[in-house]
């Protein structure tokens, strides 16, 4: 007998909010916020340099928050950008 996934209905629901994360704005803002602002192709360069790949497209949708973020990716943004892990998720020390 072949085991079918659930239905459609059974599934968790992750789309709660229309943003897919909360550190979008703030990837934008310090990528922008610096003595020679980075292009999002240079950006992504820069990622890639440090292992992580995310193409120009990808980082629009990131910043916009249409896409998800891995968290081993919010670490390479932070270390890219200069900036502390918790200031991108909004902690204010």
């Amino acid at each position: 007998m072949i085991d079918f996934p659930p239905t459609k209905s059974l599934l968790k629901k992750t789309r709660q909010s229309k943003f897919k994360n909360v550190v979008g704005a703030l990837v934008k803002e310090a990528r922008l916020d610096r003595r020679a602002p980075v292009s999002q192709e240079d950006f992504s360069g820069r990622l890639a340099r440090v292992g992580v790949h995310i193409s120009q497209t990808g980082i629009f949708k990131l910043e916009a928050r249409e896409r998800y973020v891995m968290d081993y990716e919010v670490l390479a943004i932070s270390r890219v950008l200069r900036v502390p892990l918790s200031w991108l998720y909004g902690i204010k020390e």
